[in-house]
């Protein structure tokens, strides 16, 4: 334990610039990614989509373009310092992170409830449009689980306040109960338990970081991806961070110990390099993408599809075969055509990521955690449903935006 964890350490006060850059790379790479690796090609009739990532050998990759741990951890880190800065109640700081985190989702909503009706009426593919309206929804798992992780936030500083390494330690002891149980029994259900173990074990690390407890990056990142290795080679683990087409299981969606274990390597790896990235001059890249990147990540999927209906439905263009002369050549102009898209929305949307201050009163363990309730079961629908045609949609954006009207505007930290 004391490999990992020194207690008389005093925590960060103020912006961890580390930690804004680490967040900051998060969401490009996400970007990058979701920008780079699909397979499209259209047959007249159905839109396919696959992965370049599932070429043999590539999913290694996925260990470190897989950067989701690492969002968790400096959204742990983030959520101490924040917390701790604020010098107020627990509601009410719950209540302005929900702001923050679900008010820029009510413009994607209102963009993309009546979008898919309006062009379908002009005459678009309805196939396509479903693909589209499906996944647009689907990524906003990130934000139902993060705001758990939020929400938990008090609770989990009080545990780590008393407990430090153990509570990470408890909760990946609740990983591994959950993947034996899963794969012994071979109810494949009982691995959701572990979008929360893994997901608060990392979130929880960060607390290490933001108390300066993490003292032996170098083995944790090599005991985090030995780990995965050996979870990989002698378990049921696929060696892909990423879910792929055809195969058997995910180490997503539920994440997995191996996901987990991947997870220790990279936290471990990026602070390792901590001295290297600090001594970046960052300081105006932090200042335009900080306010920036939640209207990147909501919107960074739409450019996609209004540039996949363009070239490859309505021009006939399908994705060339991943790693092959076209498909590099090719690459530099798709995501040129990318940028050239997202720019206006990224312009027209951004003003949204600041919620208003309404006049409402302050903010209780009720109001708080009932506004929670709703704006993550809203996320959720979303997630399940995306924003297909139907009532899901309009109800789960009804009970985010209900969410948000239980919360303090008053309370800004």
């Amino acid at each position: 334990m004391t490999v990992l964890l020194e207690r008389p350490a005093t925590p960060v006060k103020t912006r961890d610039t580390f930690i804004d850059v680490l967040r900051i790379a998060g969401m490009a790479l996400v970007v990058l990614q979701h920008w780079t690796i699909p397979v499209l090609a259209y047959d007249g009739v159905r839109l396919t989509t696959g992965n370049a990532l599932s070429t043999p050998g590539v999913w290694v990759i996925t260990w470190i373009s897989q950067v989701m741990p690492l969002v968790f951890f400096a959204g742990g880190a983030a959520n101490a310092i924040s917390f701790r800065r604020a010098h107020g109640t627990a509601p009410a700081w719950l209540a302005v992170r929900l702001r923050r985190l679900a008010w820029p989702v009510l413009p994607l909503a209102a963009v993309w409830i009546p979008f898919p009706q309006v062009l379908a009426t002009l005459g678009v593919p309805e196939q396509p449009l479903e693909v589209g309206s499906r996944l647009t929804g689907q990524l906003l798992w990130f934000l139902a689980v993060y705001l758990v992780a939020v929400t938990a936030t008090p609770l989990m500083l009080r545990l780590h306040d008393r407990y430090g390494l153990l509570a990470p330690l408890a909760l990946a002891g609740g990983a591994v109960v959950t993947d034996l149980v899963r794969f012994t029994s071979g109810l494949d259900a009982i691995g959701y338990l572990n979008i929360l173990f893994v997901w608060l074990a990392v979130h929880q690390l960060g607390f290490l970081y933001a108390d300066r407890r993490l003292t032996r990056p170098g083995l944790l990142a090599v005991a985090g991806f030995g780990a995965a290795a050996l979870l990989v080679a002698f378990g049921p683990y696929p060696g892909s961070m990423i879910g792929l087409p055809g195969a058997e299981m995910s180490n997503m969606a539920p994440p997995t110990l191996a996901m987990l274990a991947v997870a220790l390597g990279q936290v471990g790896l990026a602070t390792l390099l901590r001295p290297w990235i600090t001594r970046l001059r960052t300081d105006r890249l932090v200042a335009w993408a900080g306010p920036r990147m939640m209207t990147v990540y909501l919107w960074h999927m739409p450019a996609l599809f209004a540039v996949t209906g363009v070239v490859v439905v309505a021009l006939g263009a399908d994705t060339p075969s991943p790693g092959s002369v076209g498909w590099l050549l090719g690459w530099p102009v798709w995501f040129g055509a990318l940028c050239l898209v997202l720019w206006p929305l990224l312009r027209g949307f951004a003003r949204f990521e600041e919620p208003p201050a309404l006049p409402y009163g302050r903010a209780t363990w009720g109001t708080s955690l009932a506004a929670a309730a709703l704006v993550g079961g809203g996320l959720l629908g979303l997630t399940v449903y995306g924003f297909a045609p139907g009532g899901a949609p309009v109800l789960s954006t009804l009970a985010i935006a209900g969410g948000l009207l239980l919360t303090a505007p008053r309370a800004r930290l």
